[in-house]
């Protein structure tokens, strides 16, 4: 049993800093299990990102598939479903390998759809969890993710992901804030992190009650790490194509996920996010309803697409088949 053991579980929508706040973590002595994933071009400064752990949570949410943002009211409960006893032996016995470090850094966007299953794992092998949660605005976060992944897409495409992502960013704000309020837990803006990386980490080490291996004065490994000029995406509403009725949801969203960096519990925001989650979900059945005949004109194309191809694989195997009968009565 680690029971001098923290694990930090950083979390929040991807392209909102995580990788920058646990590159920080690690550098103020944290420990993150090895191999990382490797830095690519989206991320030339590092992931920070236990590989196992990523592959983890790829194996357990690309069949879904739950996206790393989703916009699914629904996405919670099909990731819950995602998790079968054997995948939680296999994370009680990595986990169970990793915990001889007293402060370890956990990070990937994605855990907090099935953040149950790491409290449950880690209570179990006598290890506390606590989470910080990057806080990034929902325009910054959507057209750092377009630059990042969409760059290959069509105009019109890329104007619907706009809307798609920020309806994710909402729910994710959501869900991830439901699942994380039984613990010690710290919101750290992006913003924060940049412009001030110091008093922000004190702040966020204070909540979680962890322990840094220096007194964070200059001249420090961090401030060659945190460049004030990662923060690219500086983008407004005007800057999107957005409904209306999201924007203004996703908004006073932002406003209450931002209360909650000086009180991560705080009751009045904790009350308003969970009414404008209700908000959320009329606003996205209504949504699914004006869209019903689109859907199904699309999963009818699909089905329509997918006969095509299995009668041409079944022609094709017909004629193999002749082929080989022929064969053996000509002893060919």
């Amino acid at each position: 049993m680690a029971s001098n053991v923290k694990l930090v579980i950083v979390t929040g929508s991807g392209r909102s800093g995580t990788s920058s706040v646990a590159g920080t973590l690690k550098r103020l002595g944290l420990h993150v299990p090895q191999p990382e994933v490797e830095a690519d071009d989206s991320n030339p400064r590092g992931y920070y990102e236990p590989l196992w752990v990523t592959e983890f949570h790829k194996e357990l949410l690309n069949p879904i598939p739950v996206r790393t943002i989703d916009s699914r009211p629904s996405a919670s409960e099909l990731a819950a479903q995602a998790v079968t006893p054997e995948a939680e032996q296999r994370l009680r016995e990595w986990l169970g390998g990793q915990l001889d470090h007293p402060q370890i850094v956990i990070k990937d966007p994605r855990e907090f759809w099935v953040h149950d299953l790491w409290l449950r794992v880690a209570g179990e092998l006598g290890a506390e969890v606590t989470t910080l949660t990057m806080l990034r605005h929902p325009t910054e976060v959507v057209r750092s993710r377009d630059t990042a992944y969409l760059t290959e897409q069509t105009p019109a495409f890329r104007r619907q992901r706009e809307t798609t992502n920020v309806a994710a960013w909402v729910n994710a704000a959501f869900q991830t804030e439901r699942a994380t309020r039984g613990h010690r837990r710290a919101f750290v803006p992006y913003a924060d992190l940049v412009g001030d990386w110091r008093a922000t980490m004190r702040r966020a080490g204070e909540q979680l009650a962890i322990a840094y291996d220096s007194d964070l004065e200059a001249p420090h490994p961090v401030d060659d790490f945190i460049d004030q000029r990662l923060n690219r995406s500086q983008v407004t509403w005007d800057d999107l194509v957005v409904p209306p009725q999201l924007r203004d949801l996703a908004e006073r969203t932002w406003s209450a996920m931002n209360t909650l960096v000086a009180q991560p519990h705080d009751a009045g925001a904790v009350a308003e996010l969970e009414a404008q989650r209700e908000e959320y979900v009329a606003m996205y059945e209504f949504a699914a309803a004006i869209a019903l005949d689109e859907t199904t004109a699309q999963v009818g194309r699909v089905r329509r697409n997918l006969n095509r191809k299995i009668a041409n694989r079944d022609r094709r195997i017909e004629r193999l088949e002749s082929q080989i009968s022929q064969g053996a009565a000509t002893g060919k």
